[in-house]
């Protein structure tokens, strides 16, 4: 049977990345996705690009890489990831301090500006003006975040990666070969339709990526939400700015949720409690993406009420935009990975030889394709301080 250089375990937006990098690399690369069409964080992501959003010197320099590479991958690929720009509206309650929210963005390499309320509604005439104090305003990439896998996807198979749909059932170990006593080596996956060989498996399954690692015995800090939207058919409403709230509550639910790491080793566990972030976009195809609500349910598989949380999710958006809370739309729900200080996890796994790590993005789109790249770059031979630093043993 082939043995592939590489597994890539996920087909959303960080494997189809990855895949195609390391088969651009010369690698020969098998990847792997468990359903025709994904359910996944890619699909029912806002699409958002935060170039203005790096905080540190790694960041920041990830968010150049990033302009630059978007600024080509449409004619990389040979396809129409729907690459634009948008003014982000970053809505402030009408209940807080507008001076010191803005104060929050001053450390950010391009901090947004400051709006009042009568500002802010001409920029987005659909906001609810009794509902904001004012907003800040940044320049915001944005992609089509499903045609952009499509397209990584594709120039991978045209590169001479393959595909395969299956779900893994468990990651295999050489039953021959350890290179020393303590660290045991993985060589392949066992999946719905057989099982794949392999040098070196990459784990890029989003919030499915702790279970599928536990299952093997490898422990890792990374974890998940379980995420909610409501998306719209296309409509002849015009929404003319991506809106988030400034106090964005996502970032700090999850620090919250990884302070005691053992209560993620067991389902029905909530280490925090739910919250929703009240924001909206519009793709060019005129659907949008209403909201998104955030549990830390320990169980990949937990249960949710629909109905109830719909009604939560348009009711918060219709408080700051109303005539969107009763668009005709249908709820989802998909999971998304995050890692304890909003940095990645990329790189191999110690103890477990062959197993890598490439998930648990906090800010996702923007950074995953030069990370990819530096990824394939780097276990071809070059040397990367930054993917050191994304380690998991950091």
């Amino acid at each position: 049977m082939k043995t592939y250089d590489w597994i890539v375990v996920g087909g959303g937006i960080t494997g189809a990345a990855l895949a195609y990098e390391l088969v651009k690399a010369g690698l020969d690369v098998l990847l792997l996705e468990q359903q025709e069409t994904p359910q996944n964080a890619t699909r029912y992501s806002y699409g958002g690009l935060a170039y203005w959003s790096g905080t540190t010197p790694i960041t920041r320099q990830l968010c150049q890489e990033a302009i630059a590479r978007y600024n080509i991958l449409s004619q990389e690929l040979d396809a129409d990831i729907q690459f634009r720009e948008l003014d982000l509206l970053l809505t402030i309650s009408a209940n807080s301090d507008l001076e010191a929210t803005a104060a929050s963005y001053a450390h950010v390499a391009i901090p947004p500006h400051l709006l009042n309320i009568q500002e802010a509604c001409e920029l987005e005439p659909l906001l609810n003006r009794e509902a904001i104090a004012g907003a800040l305003t940044v320049k915001h990439g944005h992609i089509h975040p499903e045609k952009t896998v499509q397209g990584y996807i594709q120039a991978f198979l045209r590169a001479g990666g393959e595909m395969e749909i299956a779900q893994i059932l468990e990651l295999q170990t050489s039953p021959t070969e350890k290179r020393t006593e303590e660290e045991v080596k993985f060589a392949g996956v066992k999946t719905t339709i057989g099982s794949f060989h392999s040098n070196d498996i990459v784990i890029c399954a989003g919030g499915l990526s702790r279970q599928l690692l536990k299952s093997a015995g490898i422990p890792i800090k990374l974890y998940f939400t379980h995420a909610e939207i409501v998306q719209t058919p296309p409509v002849d409403l015009r929404l003319q700015t991506l809106v988030m709230p400034a106090n964005l509550q996502r970032f700090q639910l999850e620090a919250k949720s990884t302070q005691v790491d053992e209560l993620w080793n067991e389902p029905g566990n909530q280490p925090a409690a739910p919250i929703l972030d009240a924001g909206a976009v519009q793709f060019v195809d005129g659907s949008m993406v209403l909201g998104q609500i955030s549990r830390t349910l320990t169980d990949t598989d937990a249960k949710v009420n629909s109905q109830e949380s719909e009604k939560w999710l348009r009711q918060s958006v219709g408080e700051v935009l109303p005539p969107l809370g009763n668009l005709p739309g249908t709820w989802h729900h998909c999971l998304v990975a995050f890692s304890g200080d909003r940095l990645p996890l990329i790189g191999a796994i110690p103890g477990f030889a062959g197993v890598h790590v490439f998930s648990g993005f906090s800010n996702p789109l923007v950074i995953i394709p030069p990370l990819a790249k530096r990824f394939a770059n780097f276990v071809t031979g070059q040397e990367d301080e930054i993917i050191i630093q994304m380690s998991p043993t950091r």
